[in-house]
Parts: structure tokens; sequence; C-alpha cells
């Protein structure tokens, strides 16, 4: 992601060549200050990509865990449903329903997070 705003790598700074006058910078301090700046971009980039892969797990984990709150949403709705001592047609189409959407659902999920 942010890999493709930065302009230079670490390998461009190391391939630039400077013009040399009369009166140039000296070779050796020029190289030296590359130096650290490659040092620099290198960990940059190692920082990024670390970012990216913990910002992709986070995202992940944080649709695994809303999962688990419908899921558990759903049971204890299921659960006070089940207490009562009368059971009517209309509460069990809706449990079938809700049940079909846990399922199918989970299945969406899957395949969203399959193609992602």
């Amino acid at each position: 992601m942010y890999q493709n705003k930065i302009t230079l790598t670490p390998k461009d700074i190391l391939e630039k060549d400077f013009k040399i006058d009369t009166r140039g910078y000296r070779l050796k301090e020029v190289d030296q200050f590359l130096d650290v700046i490659i040092g620099d971009y290198e960990q940059f980039l190692e920082i990024i990509s670390n970012l990216e892969k913990e910002k992709a797990d986070l995202l992940a984990e944080i649709m695994n865990l809303k999962q688990e709150l419908r899921n558990s949403k759903l049971s204890v709705e299921v659960a006070n449903n089940s207490s009562r001592s009368e059971v009517t047609n209309i509460d069990i189409m809706r449990r079938l329903s809700q049940l079909e959407k846990m399922v199918y659902g989970s299945k969406n999920n899957s395949v969203d997070d399959e193609n992602n």
C-alpha cells in the first residue's frame, strides 16, 4: 500500500552517480551518507511490510469475532425462546430461519474470506 508512494528504493540510492566538478563533494562523505539513507529505507520498507501483515491479520480476527458475536446473540435468543413453555409454529419458523442464516451466512463469509 505505502510502497507505491515511495519513489526511491535502496538499490536506486546505492546506484545513484553524482557528477563531479572541481568543487564537488567528497565522494567518501556522500557514500557514507547514502549508506545511512539506504539503511533507513530498508527499515521503512520492513516496517511497512510488517504493519500491512499485522493489519490483514487484525481484519481477519475482527471478522471472526463479529461472526462469533452474531452466533452468540443467536444462541442466546434461541435459548430464551426455548425456555418458554409453549412452542408455536411461529417460534419454530423463527428458529429455522435463524439457523439457515447461521449456516448459509457462515458459508458466504468463508467464501468471501477465501476470495479476499
